[in-house]
C-alpha cells in the first residue's frame, strides 16, 4: 500500500508565500510596457497595497480572536466592531457634517475612528474584566447586544440624513476593492506592522491558550491581561481593514478556519503567518478572477460572503454532529 504524501508545514508556507508573490505580480505588471508603467503602477499600487494589508489585518484578527474565545465560529465583527465603525462615520457626517475636515481628510477620519473603537474596548473590557472575572462567554453576549445597538441607531440615523449626506456614509457603508483612499493605504502600513509585530511576540503565550483557560491560569499566563490585549489589538487591525476596503462578512472566518485546516499545528508562529499568506492568496486570486474572469459583472465581496456563509453553515452542522 502506498504511503500518503504529506507536506511539511514550512513547505505549505513556502508554496503560499510564492502564490502570494505570482498574484502580487501578476496584479502589477501585467500589461506594462515602458511607455505607460508610470500611469498603471501610479493606480495599482495603492490598490493591491490596500488588499494585502486587509488581508493580514483580517487574517491576523480572526485568528487570533478565535485562540482566546476558544471557538472556531466566532470573528471578532461578532463584538460590534464593524458596527461601531459605521456609527462612528455616520455619527461625524449627522454632527459635523459632510464638507467637515473630520470627513474630507482621511487621516483624522481614520484616527477618530481608532480612537473611538479602542476607548470603546478599553471601556468594554475594564468594566467587564473587573465585575465578571473574565468569562469571556459573557463579553461576547454584551459584544452581540452592542454591535446591534450601534447597527440600530447608524440605520436610525441614515434615514433622517440628507440624500447628500448620505452619500458621503454609503461609501463606507460595503466592501469595495477598488475605490481605495490612497493617501489613507501608506499610513496603514505603519500601524499594521507596530500591531502584527504585537500579535507575533505573544505566539507563546496564545499557544497556551490552547489548553483552556484553567490550564494557562495553572500555567501562570495572565490570562485576563492577554485577552484584553489581544481584543484591542483586533479593534486596531479591523479599523484598519474596514477603513481599507470597508466590512467584509465571513471572510475571516473563512481563512482562520482554513489556515487551521491546512496547517495542522497549535503553534501560532506559523499560524499567523500562514493565514495572512493564504488571506492576500484569496483576496488577490478572488479580485483578479471578478476583473478578468467575470468582467466585473460581481463583486470579489458577494463572493466571499456567499462561499463564507456555507462554511460558516458547514461548522455549525459538523459541531453539533460532533
Amino acid at each position: 500500500m502506498l504511503n500518503r504524501i504529506t507536506l511539511s508545514d514550512n513547505v505549505k508556507l513556502y508554496i503560499l508565500a510564492v502564490m502570494a508573490i505570482v498574484l502580487t505580480g501578476l496584479f502589477l505588471f501585467a500589461g506594462l510596457d515602458a511607455e505607460n508603467y508610470r500611469y498603471f503602477l501610479s493606480r495599482r499600487t495603492p490598490k493591491v497595497l490596500a488588499m494585502v494589508l486587509a488581508s493580514i489585518a483580517i487574517a491576523q484578527s480572526s485568528l487570533t480572536f478565535q485562540t482566546i474565545t476558544n471557538n472556531r465560529i466566532l470573528t471578532p465583527g461578532i463584538m460590534g466592531f464593524d458596527s461601531l465603525y459605521l456609527l462612528t462615520q455616520v455619527l461625524v457626517v449627522v454632527l459635523l457634517g459632510a464638507t467637515s475636515a473630520a470627513v474630507l481628510n482621511p487621516m483624522l477620519n481614520f484616527g477618530l475612528s481608532v480612537v473611538v473603537m479602542v476607548v470603546f474596548s478599553m471601556l468594554l473590557f475594564g468594566f467587564y474584566f473587573r465585575g465578571q472575572g473574565g468569562n469571556v462567554l459573557v463579553l461576547l453576549l454584551l459584544g452581540v447586544i452592542f454591535g446591534q445597538l450601534f447597527s440600530n441607531v447608524a440605520s436610525f440615523f441614515t434615514m433622517l440624513m440628507d440624500p447628500n449626506d448620505f452619500a458621503t456614509v454609503q461609501a463606507n457603508m460595503f466592501a469595495s476593492f477598488n475605490n481605495i483612499n490612497r493617501e489613507l493605504v501608506y499610513y496603514n502600513a505603519i500601524p499594521l506592522l507596530v500591531v502584527c509585530v504585537l500579535m507575533f511576540r505573544m505566539h507563546r503565550v496564545l499557544d497556551v491558550f490552547w489548553l483552556d483557560r484553567d490550564n494557562a491560569v495553572s500555567l501562570g499566563v495572565p490570562v485576563e491581561k492577554v485577552t484584553r490585549n489581544v481584543l484591542i489589538l483586533s479593534a486596531i487591525l479591523i479599523a484598519i481593514s474596514t477603513a481599507l476596503v470597508g466590512p467584509v462578512l465571513f471572510f475571516g472566518l473563512l481563512v482562520a478556519n482554513l489556515s487551521r485546516e491546512l496547517f495542522n499545528t497549535y503553534r501560532h508562529r506559523t499560524l499567523l503567518v500562514a493565514s495572512s499568506l493564504l488571506s492576500v492568496s484569496m483576496i488577490l486570486g478572488g479580485q483578479w478572477l471578478v476583473e478578468n474572469l467575470f468582467s466585473f459583472e460581481t463583486t470579489l465581496s458577494v463572493i466571499i460572503n456567499f462561499a463564507g456563509g456555507l462554511y460558516f453553515l458547514s461548522l455549525l452542522v459538523r459541531q453539533k454532529i460532533q
